[in-house]
């Protein structure tokens, strides 16, 4: 008796768990369905939770349409440049915040507190007058220098509860065998850095792969350096009323987001761990 009493307590707090996950997939779920749906079955006063009959046409309507090579190249380039950029940046300042001990540490982390809370939205207007000022509106590394300080700050963060983790012992180890700081920084901290890195690379993907206000408004002239997010929003336009097609580029749009996570994330689980236990 005393063993069912814990789990009859469980049992609402699991049924609302299984509601809240329902609840989130179900969009999720619609999208990808109304991607295999015949127009007739989308457009049909009845809709049917589960289609009746699949079709990959409205894939081939996205796939060849203008743009869509285009398009997702520059997702990709903007997307992995400013990770790689805010990943480089972060490994050094997160280190010196860690490990070393110098004037203004603590001021600096505190900006970099405020920079991570400040509302991306709010910071629109001075990125556009910035890039207006120097002649750097339409153009992808635009996108790319915006994406990167976006992500930096939690990064940093990330990434400083992490090597502080590490005891500073292997280091100091290592150079007693010769190695010099950056030596053993490199050979011995690095190596044990993996998850905290997928974790923040993770972070930067979903971010910049997926934003759309800054894409929306740094790129106004020139078409073909829009990204996809831009691209989906005016689907709908080139297609009229073909959801079918829109939902396809959709979930075609959603695939790399996903695949990365499921590669990363048991790593990225222990990466947030780590990254928050110490501060």
């Amino acid at each position: 008796m005393s063993l069912l009493r814990p789990r009859l307590r469980r049992i609402p707090l699991n049924a609302a768990a299984v509601l809240t996950v329902l609840v989130c997939l179900f969009p999720v779920y619609w999208m990808i369905s109304t991607a295999f749906k015949p127009s007739r079955d989308i457009q049909s006063a009845d809709p049917k939770l589960f289609p009746r009959t699949w079709t990959l046409d409205h894939f081939r309507t996205a796939v060849q349409a203008d743009g869509f090579e285009l398009f997702w190249r520059n997702s990709l380039l903007v997307t992995l440049s400013s990770i790689l950029l805010a990943l480089l940046v972060a490994i050094g300042s997160a280190y010196a915040v860690a490990r070393m001990r110098w004037k203004g540490r603590r001021q600096f982390m505190l900006m970099v507190f405020i920079a991570q809370m400040a509302p991306w939205e709010s910071l629109i207007i001075p990125f556009y007058i910035i890039s207006r000022d120097t002649d750097m509106l339409d153009r992808l590394p635009t996108l790319t220098l915006v994406y990167f300080m976006v992500t930096l700050p939690f990064s940093i963060v990330v990434l400083r509860g992490f090597i502080a983790t590490i005891p500073p012992e292997l280091e100091e180890a290592a150079q007693v065998d010769g190695c010099t700081r950056t030596g053993a920084f490199r050979r011995v901290a690095l190596p044990l850095l993996a998850p905290g890195l997928m974790a923040t690379s993770l972070f930067g993907f979903i971010t910049a792969w997926n934003e759309f206000a800054y894409a929306n408004f740094l790129i106004i002239k020139h078409q073909d350096s829009r990204t996809l997010p831009v691209w989906l929003s005016s689907f709908q336009n080139t297609f009229g009323t073909d959801w079918g097609a829109t939902m396809a580029a959709s979930t075609l749009f959603a695939l790399p987001a996903l695949v990365v996570f499921l590669v990363l994330q048991r790593r990225v689980t222990s990466g947030f761990a780590a990254g928050a236990v110490k501060g």
